[in-house]
């Protein structure tokens, strides 16, 4: 890479950023396709691990560099990747974190982790599916709540999966979008919510028959 090309190596905090950045790693993307695979995993895993926001921006170069079933796959493999190491580090040091930010989310979800334990990966996908809590503090509390890291894993790599293909998708039309928010229309959040709601309708009709 020339020396030139290094000042557009930075952190997108807008489209215009972004696509800035997308144009002088396209060329790179098909001739170092593996050096670019590994930077950006790195970078994707670093920003989640610590809250680092800008994910979303990385999520749309995913898809204006791979394509949208490369794009998804690795947004959902680096996210969940993130996801996990934020997860055990707040295991380690993140209770007083929480408690300071966020006590009453803290509050909500824990009451709502203790009464739904029999259908707690249904509870744990309508989450992941819908903007009910910030994923980041799903990442931070859940070892806190009790919530199993199997459960945790397995709702972040289903759940991921729709807000991925959107905001993927939306990258490979990078020029079209006007702002961050055209990705999060009242249809894109109604179907969200849609399937969130599916994801929970086991646990709801077996609570009815008991």
């Amino acid at each position: 890479m020339p020396a030139s090309d290094y000042s557009f190596l930075k952190l997108p905090r807008s489209l215009e950023d972004l696509q800035i950045l997308r144009d002088h790693l396209e060329s790179y993307t098909s001739d170092y396709t593996l050096q670019v695979l590994v930077g950006y995993c790195v970078v994707y895993i670093f920003m989640q691990t610590f809250m680092i926001p800008g994910t979303v921006f990385m999520s749309l170069l995913a898809g204006a560099l791979f394509g949208v079933f490369k794009g998804v796959a690795l947004v959902v493999f680096t996210a969940t990747a993130g996801a996990s190491s934020c997860y055990f580090l707040s295991k380690v040091i993140g209770r007083p974190l929480v408690f300071s930010l966020w006590p009453d989310k803290l509050s909500f979800f824990q009451a709502q982790v203790a009464k739904r334990r029999e259908g707690l990966l249904n509870y744990m996908l309508f989450l992941r599916l819908t903007p009910t809590l910030p994923n980041t503090f799903i990442n931070v509390a859940s070892p806190i709540v009790d919530v199993p890291y199997h459960i945790f894993f397995t709702a972040t790599v289903i759940g991921l999966i729709p807000a991925a293909y959107l905001t993927v998708r939306a990258g490979i039309a990078l020029g079209e979008l006007q702002s961050v928010g055209d990705l999060y229309d009242f249809n894109s959040i109604a179907t969200l919510f849609l399937i969130g709601v599916v994801s929970v309708t086991p646990t709801l009709m077996s609570k009815t028959k008991t």
